[in-house]
């Protein structure tokens, strides 16, 4: 299939000899965040969905909340490419770290901060963490999905080569360096695949169980299944997405960081794991409760 002829800036304008831009990809995250506020809001207002009738948040703290979600998605995201992807191309250059606009954001960093940055919010006004998170986790799969169709609009994080029918031809040199001699490379629209199994699929069974099951009744459960469904997603989309560069060599040509013998896991997969296990142990602990 051929890529679509979108451009990734939806208009610009010039003012005192600058190119102003608005892209997809910001589009996704100013529009993902306003919606997951006003899914959050709407859940705390259903008081007989939380356990004693009683909402853990006010939507006015949900509204203070939400500037240290999003100090923590930049911060941690940021730090988390840094760690976990570069490190030694940022010790070497630090200066480069804050160059956010250069690109360099990793989800699995952008949690822990949220985590972080909402456990500090509730240290500091004394509410019920695990309550408060399972609120916050309602309002993150619409972000995952507008940010991935974003990232497939930018012609980005494609997939490994591929001959089946839904095979796209992503434009750029590094999309069509698959090693082939002749003709277009289709690569999987792993993109696409995220925001299906990430957005849509986990969005909605979250949904599902908190206005529909009383998920919200059991503190921690909403929690334990995002970082679950999220895990697993993203574990298998490893297995069609186009490993980072820098991981990629002669004798590792499927960007492996852990492996014996060719087999073992990309650094994706590796930092699924840790989510997985976490969020199984949050449902089985709150199911217990």
């Amino acid at each position: 299939m051929p890529f679509p002829n979108i451009s990734p800036e939806i208009f610009s304008i010039s003012l005192f000899g600058m190119e102003f831009a608005l892209r997809w990809y910001a589009l996704a995250y100013i529009v993902g965040i306003l919606i997951g506020w006003r899914i959050v809001v709407a859940t705390v207002k259903r008081a007989e969905l939380w356990p004693n009738d009683t909402a853990p948040i006010t939507p006015r703290q949900i509204e203070d909340l939400l500037s240290w979600v999003i100090i923590g998605v930049i911060a941690g995201g940021r730090l988390g490419y840094v760690i976990f992807y570069k490190p030694a191309f940022y010790i070497a250059n630090p200066a480069d770290i804050i160059r956010i606009w250069d690109g360099g954001m990793s989800f699995h960093g952008g949690m822990l901060g949220v985590i972080l940055a909402g456990w500090l919010y509730c240290r500091k006004y004394d509410l019920r963490p695990l309550q408060v998170g399972d609120a916050m986790a309602l309002g993150v799969p619409v972000g995952l999905f507008l940010g991935r169709i974003a990232n497939f609009i930018n012609a980005e994080l494609w997939g490994r080569p591929t001959d089946l029918p839904w095979g796209v031809v992503f434009p750029g040199y590094a999309a069509q360096d698959c090693g082939q001699l002749v003709g277009l490379c289709a690569r999987h629209p792993s993109q696409l695949y995220e925001a299906l199994m990430e957005g849509l699929i986990l969005g909605a069974v979250m949904l599902y169980l908190a206005y529909r099951r009383g998920a919200l009744k059991h503190p921690g459960t909403l929690i334990g299944v995002f970082l679950m469904g999220y895990g697993t997603a993203r574990f298998i989309v490893e297995f069609f997405r186009q490993p980072d560069a820098q991981f990629i060599s002669e004798g590792n040509p499927l960007g492996l960081v852990l492996h014996l013998a060719g087999y073992g896991f990309t650094m994706g997969q590796l930092l699924s794991l840790p989510m997985i296990a976490l969020g199984l142990y949050l449902v089985i602990r709150a199911r217990r409760t």
